[in-house]
């Protein structure tokens, strides 16, 4: 029987090798490197080649052997390959189907960068400081030794095979700076990477879905990472797995088998008693159940066989390579919808050939409600498990907020933090091991709770009698600020200013020349989602900012100590920033937030003229539009003797515009 031969050196050629190998289709595999040999399925259908094939051994080997088809599964980002696959097969009469790898569109944006080479990427970083890691490979490694500290500055992470390892240490990269790792990787191991080695840049090609590039650029999010990505190069038309999958079977006359369906059931809290009946009769009709090693070990009761794991690409990875467990479970905490793991799961599943079925649950935070005796339909719900959000704005701004807590330590450090922000009056209720029989649930203030013993698994409600009474729009009176000696933007002028600036929840801003803080406060209430960087070079004005974010409870803002530009350089790159003061280096400033994000949103104050003539000069040298200039001259009144006299304020230039985003 003619076999067909696979170009199988990525995720997609080695899977489709094994389903068709499945279906009894013959398959030679070929592979550039023997460790690529290792990764390939074994069984008698199946004939693996190992070894780098120039075109011409493409057509000697398409030529003398005895195949229906050639299908390309090689790398995207191997354009030259391809094209010589293509063109053997060409010549030697042999139908060639080339598979393209799934792609995940992703947008240039504050963190985002697109270039078109690793040599670009290098270029772009020599210009920026921060640690980088280079996950582009070893063939493009030596491209990173232009930058001058290459050795100290750059970790590369390649293939653990002989040869990667010797052209990395010949090159300098050694020792720690020295990753070897077989990918893809999951978004925890990226982002435990990145945290151990203090990473500011990732390099990355566009490696799609099968190369875990969302996980990439997740877990550079969650660890502050900026990402430069090395697009594709143009690929000729081309065909999904599953459509390549459906030719090559129709050749033989084969049907695609029926998709698996996998059950996914939630637990709720933990206790047997609280399992639905639909969850409880499918752990019983199940032949394999998947989950946390305490959620399958709590499980063991059904007397299935399990598998224990977390991870959402090690558990597709299983249910694929074991095809004879027909009725799979996959077991999570809680209610699917709530923080869950199934979110990330169910598309790879999807996208695997899987059907899948949710099976609802009860969330803990539901079920601490109801031991609580308290009414939910107005509540905040929150998770601060392994995540960072923004509690304390949240208490500030509801009644009731429900939140799972994250760990061991959770609550201690959670009644501190409320104390530092002057949140004394909340009341707390603490459900520890909720539904089990060591099921605790605790209540009283801050300071009432601190050096009480808490266990790991806790949920928590938080009642504010206070909670949503402060203004929904910007525009908080000059007297509220703590003051001191620092100038300050008044009232008038920072309304005009934040409504220029145009936050969003999720806003990154700098506030450059922050002085007393307010434009940083009333920016970090605003943006409670995103993060406020005040930058001020002076150690009283900086002290200042700092009790008023503690009076106004805005932990995601942040005081940068230093002057700018200089202070700017480390900082996550802006989607806004508004300029107090420059101290003369108003040109400068502004060159580094379009180097950060060439989309950047600015607004400048300005009294002397001088500075509004530096800044007119801003828009002519540098690619901006949406250019607009007011001069705000506002009167407050005050009293003298029996009279109402109104005294005028120094006028006020605010000016903004837009970056071009590189146009």
């Amino acid at each position: 029987m003619k076999q067909v031969l696979i170009f199988a050196g990525t995720t997609e050629g080695r899977r489709l090798s094994e389903e068709l190998c499945a279906a009894a289709v013959p398959v030679t595999a070929c592979v550039a490197t023997e460790y690529g040999e290792t990764l390939l399925p074994r069984g008698e259908g199946i004939t693996r080649l190992a070894g780098r094939l120039d075109e011409g051994k493409m057509e000697a080997l398409m030529g003398e052997g005895d195949f229906s088809c050639v299908v390309d599964a090689t790398h995207p980002y191997a354009a030259e390959v391809s094209e010589n696959i293509r063109e053997a097969a060409g010549r030697t009469g042999l139908s060639y189907l080339r598979l393209l790898r799934e792609d995940v569109k992703a947008e240039p944006s504050d963190r985002v960068f697109f270039v078109g080479s690793v040599r670009e990427a290098v270029a772009f970083l020599s210009e920026r400081e921060g640690r980088i890691l280079a996950s582009t490979g070893s063939k493009e490694l030596s491209e990173y030794t232009a930058l001058p500290d290459h050795k100290s500055r750059v970790f590369a992470r390649v293939l653990s095979t002989e040869e990667s390892v010797r052209l990395a240490g010949s090159l300098g990269f050694a020792g720690r700076n020295l990753i070897c790792m077989q990918g893809p990787f999951s978004e925890e191991l990226n982002y435990a990477t990145m945290k151990e080695y203090g990473i500011s840049w990732l390099v990355t090609k566009a490696s799609g879905r099968a190369g875990g590039f969302e996980e990439k650029l997740r877990a550079a999010g969650r660890a502050g990472a900026g990402v430069v990505v090395v697009g594709r190069p143009e690929e000729a038309a081309g065909l999904s797995f599953s459509q390549v999958k459906k030719q090559v079977l129709a050749l033989y006359g084969r049907k695609e088998k029926k998709k698996r369906r996998v059950t996914l059931v939630s637990l709720g809290p933990g206790a047997e008693s609280l399992l639905t009946e639909e969850a409880r009769r499918a752990f019983e009709g199940c032949d394999l159940i998947v989950g946390a090693g305490r959620m399958v070990e709590s499980l063991g009761r059904f007397g299935k066989p399990s598998f224990s794991s977390y991870r959402e690409e090690e558990i597709v990875s299983f249910l694929e390579e074991h095809g004879e467990y027909l009725r799979p479970v996959v077991a999570f905490s809680g209610d699917l919808g709530f923080y869950s793991g199934a979110k990330r799961l169910l598309p790879l599943l999807g996208e695997r050939g899987f059907e899948t079925i949710c099976l609802p649950g009860v969330s803990s935070l539901i079920y601490l409600a109801a031991r609580a005796g308290k009414p939910w339909d107005h509540a905040k719900f929150m998770s601060i498990h392994g995540r960072s959000e923004n509690l304390i704005r949240a208490v500030r701004e509801n009644k009731q907020v429900y939140t799972l807590l994250g760990g061991a330590g959770s609550v201690e450090a959670l009644c501190r933090e409320l104390l530092d922000y002057d949140l004394s009056q909340v009341r707390l209720t603490v459900g520890e091991d909720l539904s089990y029989e060591t099921e605790r649930i605790t209540s009283g203030r801050p300071a009432e709770m601190l050096g009480r013993s808490f266990g790991a698994l806790a949920a928590a409600l938080l009642e504010n009698p206070n909670g949503g009474q402060e203004p929904v729009t910007h525009g908080i009176f000059d007297g509220e600020f703590i003051r001191g000696e620092v100038p300050m933007t008044k009232l008038e002028v920072r309304s005009v200013s934040l409504s220029r600036l145009g936050l969003k929840k999720d806003s990154v801003v700098y506030d450059v020349g922050a002085g007393t803080g307010s434009v940083s406060v009333e920016a970090a209430l605003q943006a409670s989602e995103g993060r406020v960087y005040a930058i001020e070079r002076k150690k009283e004005a900086a002290e200042l900012i700092r009790e008023n974010r503690r009076k106004f409870a805005v932990p995601n803002l942040e005081v940068v100590e230093g002057p700018a530009p200089e202070a700017l350089l480390s900082l996550p790159a802006p989607t806004h920033a508004f300029i107090g003061g420059s101290a003369g280096n108003l040109k400068e400033i502004v060159r580094i937030l379009l180097e950060k994000n060439p989309k950047v949103r600015v607004v400048i104050n300005a009294i002397a003229l001088e500075t509004v003539a530096e800044a007119a000069a801003l828009w002519k040298e540098f690619p901006v539009e949406n250019v607009s200039v007011s001069q705000v001259m506002a009167a407050r009144g005050r009293q003298l003797g029996g009279y109402e006299l109104m005294t005028g304020m120094n006028p006020v230039y605010v000016i903004s515009f837009s970056g071009k985003g590189g146009q």
